[in-house]
């Protein structure tokens, strides 16, 4: 009752409305995604502020600078789009932009860890990626998956230039693809995703550097052979296939043991195998030695 009565006071006052405007981020006014379930998944982190995740991104094929893929990628092309799955599969068979987006849609919030050591908290809007692949069901050569990005070379300021070999090319092994955590995003903040988060679809794979997490994806494929990624043909030296978060083994130009949080000016916090998601998905690299960089 007093909370209630506390509630008339600051709703005659204008004060509770304003607060609740305060609670609710400033986005950038695209698509609502409706009916959202809400994952047992998510982390109870708190989120990173919606002009941050939309600010401050790595996106080269729009700028090797932070800021410029907020500011060039209004460009991209994003309507009409499909997804065509391929390779070792039985059924083949290409997505429209706008059959994915009628998939149960679940909100994910993940923390999301960059190679460059800044780190985030994302609330995602996707689809696990099994749910994709089981309709196109794997034959037993598909030990791989394979995921081509969109090259526009039109609208792609950054992709007319030999920065990567383009178009930005990623993999995972075909268990991690259909671990229950990777996911297809096609959202984040209850909207569609902005141009420069990778719209329409990117893959997230959360324990991961944020790099495997490819933008604007056009095409998978299922192979047998491990593919070569965009980062190991630029830079094998550098970056491994699996690039799972590891605060063990130092990126050869600096340290991974801790990271800094945007908005945050100092890494201050300390870096957790896998992302802080070991329980879930170490027992997929067991065996395997973690303090190499893969």
């Amino acid at each position: 009752m007093k909370l209630a009565a506390a509630g008339s006071i600051l709703g005659a006052t204008g004060l509770l409305g304003a607060a609740a405007r305060a609670q609710t981020p400033k986005t950038l006014g695209l698509e609502r995604l409706e009916n959202l379930a809400k994952s047992p998944l998510s982390t109870s982190e708190k989120p990173t502020e919606y002009k941050h995740v939309t600010s401050y991104n790595n996106y080269y094929e729009f700028g090797t600078e932070k800021e410029e893929p907020a500011r060039y990628a209004k460009a991209l092309k994003v309507r009409p789009w499909s997804v065509v799955v391929e390779g070792e599969v039985a059924k083949p068979r290409t997505f429209a932009i706008e059959e994915l987006l009628k998939f149960p849609l679940e909100e994910r919030i993940y923390r999301l860890r960059c190679v460059e050591a800044w780190s985030m908290v994302i609330p995602w809007i996707g689809i696990e990626f099994s749910r994709i692949a089981k309709l196109v069901e794997p034959t037993s050569k598909a030990k791989f998956v394979e995921f081509v990005t969109a090259y526009q070379p039109d609208t792609m300021i950054g992709a007319r230039l030999p920065v990567l070999d383009w178009p930005y090319l990623e993999g995972l092994r075909i268990d991690e693809a259909m671990h229950p955590l990777t996911i297809m995003a096609v959202g984040l903040y209850g909207e569609v995703l902005p141009n420069q988060n990778g719209a329409p679809i990117r893959l997230v794979v959360p324990w991961k550097y944020g790099f495997k997490s490819g933008k604007s994806i056009v095409r998978i494929r299922f192979v047998e052979k491990q593919p070569k990624t965009a980062w190991e043909r630029a830079n094998p030296q550098e970056y491994g296939f699996y690039s799972n978060v590891n605060p063990e083994v130092d990126h050869p130009r600096w340290t991974q043991r801790k990271e800094r949080r945007i908005p945050d000016f100092f890494a201050s916090r300390q870096t957790v195998a896998f992302n802080g998601y070991g329980d879930q998905v170490a027992g997929l690299y067991a065996g395997m030695d973690l303090k190499k960089f893969y």
